[in-house]
């Protein structure tokens, strides 16, 4: 018999195709664990939907990058599965181990440190992939992941979060509930296309809708650091202080906070957002 990381390889590569991917990634969240599942699920279908998860023989192929970005957070979660179910084997990484720990007691928090430990590997580990993309590409890499980690931080550091209204963050970031999506969804935000041929990263600010503004440069960006030094320690994976620099996402690239901050005042519904959530001394 296999061991449980052994296992859970050949299951996602058994899972190439969009139908494999999605089968897997719901199996997961079978039966009480099922509500977990629909922010991941929702993020699943739409990157299909832009064709980053093709095969590489596919018609167009999809994205090196973002195929192993989800290869590993579905074999993080299968192997902890196989464990939980009493699989030979010890915790192949600490993501894994995160799973496990959610399988045991499952809550919202543990449900992002585990997620997130994954998706954050995944992109440490998939960085030379990251560097083949298009700019445009690797910026919405990043807005991906502050959207995540703000996520996690409403339901473990709702002050961090959201200021004054820091009741509201573990309804706002459950993983359970429909209000997460506003945080998680980003066909709000960005062309369900890819590649992003002829694209730059102001022109995909500038595409953003007014909502996705507000979070963004609103709420997100004033709190970029805290928010990537809260992640660091929480996840407890080295690499996260590598991913911002001057203050402002880097993942695969050099930091532009011209792509993360306005060149002009930010619009009305933006600036009243921050202010409302500011965090006060």
């Amino acid at each position: 018999m296999f061991d449980a990381a052994a296992t859970a390889d050949e299951r996602v590569r058994e899972a190439a195709g969009a139908t494999g991917r999605l089968r897997l990634a719901a199996e997961f969240y079978a039966g009480d664990r099922a509500r977990y599942g629909r922010a991941e699920l929702s993020f699943l279908r739409w990157a299909i939907a832009r064709g980053v998860l093709n095969p590489p023989g596919g018609a167009p192929p999809g994205s090196p990058w973002w195929r192993a970005v989800n290869d590993r957070l579905l074999r993080d979660k299968a192997e902890a599965a196989l464990l939980d179910a009493g699989r030979p084997g010890e915790p192949s990484s600490r993501s894994v181990l995160l799973w496990g720990e959610f399988l045991r007691v499952p809550s919202p928090a543990a449900w992002y440190r585990a997620h997130n430990a994954s998706v954050v590997t995944g992109y440490l580990d998939g960085e030379p992939l990251a560097l083949a993309e298009l700019p445009a590409e690797r910026f919405m890499m990043n807005v991906a992941l502050v959207r995540v980690l703000y996520a996690h931080a409403l339901v473990a550091r709702p002050r961090l979060a959201l200021g004054a209204f820091a009741p509201l963050g573990t309804l706002l970031g459950d993983p359970r509930g429909g209000s997460v999506g506003f945080f998680l969804d980003l066909r709000r935000a960005f062309p369900e296309r890819y590649p992003l041929d002829g694209l730059s990263a102001r022109d995909l600010v500038a595409a953003e809708g007014p909502l996705p503004r507000a979070l963004d440069h609103g709420v997100i960006v004033p709190r970029l650091v805290p928010l990537y030094e809260f992640a660091g320690a929480s996840l407890g994976l080295p690499g996260i202080e590598g991913m911002i620099g001057d203050g402002v996402p880097c993942y695969a690239g050099r930091a532009r906070r011209a792509d993360w901050h306005a060149a002009g005042p930010l619009p009305l519904t933006a600036r009243l957002t921050a202010y409302a959530v500011r965090v006060r001394a």
